[in-house]
């Protein structure tokens, strides 16, 4: 049971893979928003805003465009649900003799290598910027990205498993990327938030991976960027991506 449930992961890891190794449109449509945003957002507000954090503003949201790049690309590899369920590929799965877990991992694993290898691409960047980063910090700030993205990937099946169709699932995602964006302490630090949208933050698992690449990013400038300790934020990501795995694959078992 455990040879076939790993065969499975394997066999829909590769395919997303191939997929996306074959659609080229698909990585510069979705690395065009984060270089759009970093570039003539951040440099046009660099001239405007001068928060008190020594350091241009454009260097201050670099770790926010890090985190658009693994939340867009994340939840929206879970369109392949959909897909296969229009395509009756989600059929086919369901009646292998796997597990419903092993099934939602496989998904999970293959939108956070996307969103891994995208968000790589854009951390690549930061020389243009102004920044100077070591081995070490480009090393955990990869690792931050691959627990976050394998998060924000398990909330985008979840979500995901309700929905039959491109256009309500669509539908859905433009209410929910966007606000987990702005509440996510990408652009602005979450303490200065009024305090119901603080709360709304609290409650959003970008906000804490977000903050974890801030501190990898500006570790000398930790207690000027980051917005809660590093040990929740990486507890509070691990959390919510075993929960949204656990309640993801209860959902496929109750709707197969």
């Amino acid at each position: 049971m455990i040879r076939n449930d790993l065969n499975a992961i394997y066999v829909i890891v590769a395919r997303e893979f191939i997929k996306f190794v074959r659609e080229k449109g698909r990585l510069i449509s979705t690395l065009a928003r984060p270089v759009l945003w970093l570039f003539v957002v951040g440099g046009g507000l660099t001239r405007l805003v001068s928060p008190d954090m020594g350091m241009p503003y454009i260097q201050f949201i670099f770790p926010g465009i890090i985190g658009m790049t693994i939340l867009f690309s994340s939840i929206f590899s879970s369109i392949s649900i959909i897909w296969d369920k229009e395509f009756g590929f989600m059929k086919e799965m369901l009646v292998a003799p796997v597990s419903r877990f092993s099934i939602v991992v496989g998904k999970a694993l293959s939108g956070t290598m996307v969103a891994t290898i995208q968000a790589l691409i854009i951390l690549l960047l930061f020389p243009v910027i102004g920044l100077k980063l070591s081995i070490m910090q480009i090393f955990f700030i990869l690792c931050i990205s691959i627990i976050l993205s394998f998060c924000l990937s398990s909330l985008g099946i979840l979500i995901a498993t309700f929905y039959e169709n491109f256009e309500s699932f669509s539908v859905i995602m433009n209410f929910i990327v966007m606000p987990m964006f702005f509440l996510s302490g990408a652009m602005y630090p979450v303490k200065l938030l009024p305090q119901i949208l603080g709360f709304l933050s609290m409650i959003n698992p970008l906000t804490y991976g977000i903050d974890a690449l801030k501190y990898m990013v500006f570790p000398e400038k930790k207690l000027l960027t980051h917005d809660f300790p590093l040990s929740l934020d990486i507890s509070v990501i691990l959390i919510a991506s075993l929960v949204f795995v656990i309640i993801a694959a209860n959902v496929f078992e109750r709707r197969k």
